[in-house]
């Protein structure tokens, strides 16, 4: 830190430079493969999906002219074998929207980027989305229509098609079982040609920071900045003692201190700053390998739940101001179910429970089962994050008071979501969901989505959770237009959910943005498209010594 503090001093860090201090480093740029936030929060400002969610929750386009619909007939019903219903959707790239490096951006890089999704061993992340893409053709070199296989009630979305360079990708993707190795992202990421919005990247280190440009070829509003620096600090409790040193300027929301540390942070220096707090769909929870031994008892799951006092942690830690989760539905999506079954804090039923699922007390404090192996577990979460690491201990805390015994095995955020949860080898770990509004869960849910290496660990069903009736369920919800009766779909999916427990929700998070005065327009979503696909519109009005 030291080292980049000095830089920050020298070239880097110029008074018109925006430093920007984050949590986590990205484990790839590849838009396709990356699932972190971190990843999302760079590449924000570096391109543009086509279509996402605005500040407002509306669907909006971003490197298309136009969302499409039945009224302005880019969307049209067509029809499948077998009696079912299919969606033809017409999109146009943006006539002047370019690469980097000057070559316009035109279907053939949409038509590589359905061929890379849709090759089982390339390594893609959101597979189920280009499955479902049946067809996709182009008309002209900025006009394609694309066909989906259901007619489903968010059909316009298409903000996880993360359009591709063919000119740039192609030759990495040459031997597609390597493709997630030899991306051009990784490879080369200063490559001009990887980017189009409003900043390109222009050095990286790697778990450090990176730098970002203008990119010459944007076509939207200039941005304000020439030059943005977002620098990784994953001990968040370091986070503030830059911020006061003056080696970052902000703090990102998505990325940033706890709630606690913030408001803490405000009672000694809100005058110095503004601070912004944004409740959100941000699910923090405990993912649990199904196909672990103990975990893949549903009993023991329970039981865990109920050996936590979420009421505390929130109460204690957070202020109240992260309420509990019972469910992955967030409050403030209409879908939220307010009537499940809940697991307040009950030490007795979950030694009770415990009890049942053969897990005995034999006076040693661990319990034990039949056969004398104790009741062990591991839980991982992201090294350095302060708020995770204070929960863990009081987790731990908890759960021997009813025999459980937890070893903490925290990792980096590229090891742990790049490597660890990917590829299954965890039993708990502690992280968040960030989603869109009404998100249907069908790459964290649905049995077709669990990583393994047959599918080269594509999907985000890490906990294994296979369930006919909630296949089922997301099947029908995606394809039903009528609002009651896909909020009746929603209710059952809930109630499965806080049944069996395929993770085991904490609280759902808000975010704290921490500011400086001089900075304006930074606008928190509230969901899991960030604040950076408007980095265009951020001003620095009134800076000192600007």
């Amino acid at each position: 830190m030291a080292l980049f503090c000095a830089l920050m001093a020298g070239s880097v860090a110029a008074r018109d430079s925006l430093v920007i201090g984050v949590s986590q480093f990205p484990p790839t740029f590849n838009p396709n493969i990356d699932t972190s936030t971190a990843g999302n929060y760079v590449l924000g400002m570096a391109r543009r999906p086509f279509t996402t969610f605005d500040t407002q929750w509306s669907l909006v386009c971003m490197l298309c002219t136009e969302v499409p619909s039945f009224d302005n007939h880019r969307a049209e019903i067509i029809e499948l074998p077998e009696g079912k219903k299919g969606i033809r959707l017409t999109f146009t790239i943006r006539p002047d929207a370019r690469w980097g490096d000057g070559v316009p951006i035109t279907t053939k890089d949409v038509l590589f980027t359905y061929e890379v999704g849709r090759h089982p061993k390339s390594g893609i992340n959101n597979a189920e989305l280009y499955r479902r893409i049946t067809g996709l053709s182009a008309k002209d070199d900025k006009t394609f229509v694309m066909e989906i296989d259901k007619l489903t009630f968010d059909y316009a979305g298409i903000n996880d098609f993360d359009v591709l360079p063919e000119h740039i990708e192609r030759e990495a993707f040459a031997d597609p079982e390597q493709y997630h190795n030899r991306s051009r992202f990784d490879t080369d990421p200063t490559n001009p040609g990887l980017y189009f919005g409003p900043y390109r990247i222009t050095e990286v280190v790697a778990g450090s920071y990176i730098v970002l440009e203008p990119n010459p070829t944007w076509w939207g509003e200039k941005p304000s900045f020439p030059r943005i620096v977002v620098q990784t600090v994953e001990n968040t409790a370091s986070l503030e003692a830059n911020l006061l040193a003056g080696s970052i300027d902000m703090i990102a929301g998505e990325l940033g201190p706890s709630i606690e540390q913030a408001l803490a942070f405000e009672a000694r220096r809100g005058k110095d700053y503004t601070f912004l707090y944004k409740e959100g769909l941000i699910f923090e929870h405990i993912d649990v390998n199904l196909d672990h031994p103990i975990l893949k008892d549903k009993r023991v799951r329970q039981a865990l739940l109920y050996g936590i006092d979420r009421k505390a942690i929130s109460t204690q830690l957070f202020g109240g101001k992260q309420p509990v989760a019972d469910s992955f539905v967030p409050p403030l999506d209409w879908v939220h179910a307010d009537d499940l079954k809940t697991y307040p804090y009950d030490p007795d039923k979950a030694r009770a429970v415990l009890d049942e699922a053969g897990w005995r007390d034999d006076g040693s404090g661990i319990r034990r089962n039949a056969a004398g192996e104790r009741l062990t577990l591991e839980l991982a979460t992201t090294a350095g994050n302060r708020t995770r690491e204070l929960v863990e201990e009081v987790l731990q805390s908890q759960w021997r008071k009813i025999g459980v015994a937890v070893r903490l095995k925290n990792q980096t955020a590229r090891i742990l979501f790049g490597e660890t949860i990917r590829r299954r080898n965890f039993s708990m770990a502690m992280f968040a969901w960030s989603s869109a509004p009404e998100n249907v869960p069908r790459s964290t849910l649905h049995s077709s989505e669990i990583p393994s290496a047959a599918n080269s660990y594509v999907g985000q069903n890490d906990t294994g959770f296979r369930s006919e009736e909630a296949d089922s369920l997301i099947d029908r919800m995606e394809i039903e237009f009528d609002r009651e009766k896909r909020n009746a779909l929603w209710h059952r999916l809930q109630e499965i959910y806080v049944e069996e427990l395929p993770s085991l929700p904490l609280y759902f998070r808000s975010e704290a943005y921490i500011l400086p005065k001089w900075l304006k327009g930074v606008t928190p979503t509230g969901h899991q498209y960030p604040s950076t696909l408007w980095v265009e519109h951020w001003r620095a009005v009134g800076r000192p010594g600007s």
